[in-house]
C-alpha cells in the first residue's frame, strides 16, 4: 500500500510511515533498475506513467551491476490532489535525477501519472533516459 511502508527514523528513532512520493520513489527505482518487474506497479499507474516505465526499465539481464541508491526524495504540491516529486539516484559516483508526478484518484489512493528520468542510466539498458 504506498504510503504504508516503514523506515528507519535515524540513530535510536522509531520508524515512521513513508510518505506517498517516498514510497513510489522507491518503486519506481526498483522497477527501473531491475530489481522489481514493471506489473509490480500495475494499477498504481494512470495515463501514460505505465508505458514509461516499461521503456525505462532494462529489457537484459542484470548481470553484475552496481545497485542504485535513493539518495533524496522531495515533493512540490501544486494544488490539491496532486504531488510533483524528485529523486537523486545515485550508482556509485553517478548520479541521475528522477521526477514523477503522483495524482490522487476519487479513492483517496495515489497513482503515477508520469515519469522522467535525465543522467547516466549505469543500470538499465542502453535506451534513450528520457521519457516524458
Amino acid at each position: 500500500m504506498p504510503g504504508g511502508s516503514l523506515r528507519s527514523g535515524g540513530a535510536g528513532g522509531a520508524p515512521r510511515r513513508l510518505l506517498p512520493h517516498e514510497w513510489f520513489a522507491q518503486r519506481i527505482l526498483a522497477v527501473v533498475s531491475g530489481q522489481r518487474p514493471v506489473h509490480s506497479l500495475l494499477g498504481l499507474t494512470v495515463g501514460q506513467a505505465y508505458d514509461q516505465l516499461v521503456e525505462l526499465a532494462p529489457t537484459g539481464p542484470l548481470g553484475e551491476r552496481l545497485r542504485p541508491v535513493l539518495r533524496q526524495c522531495g515533493r512540490f504540491h501544486p494544488g490539491p490532489g496532486v504531488i510533483e516529486a524528485f529523486a537523486r539516484i545515485a550508482t556509485g559516483e553517478r548520479v541521475s535525477a528522477l521526477a514523477f508526478r503522483l495524482e490522487q484518484g476519487a479513492d483517496l489512493r495515489w497513482r503515477c501519472a508520469a515519469v522522467e528520468i535525465r543522467g547516466p542510466r549505469p543500470w538499465g539498458s542502453s535506451r534513450v533516459a528520457v521519457v516524458s
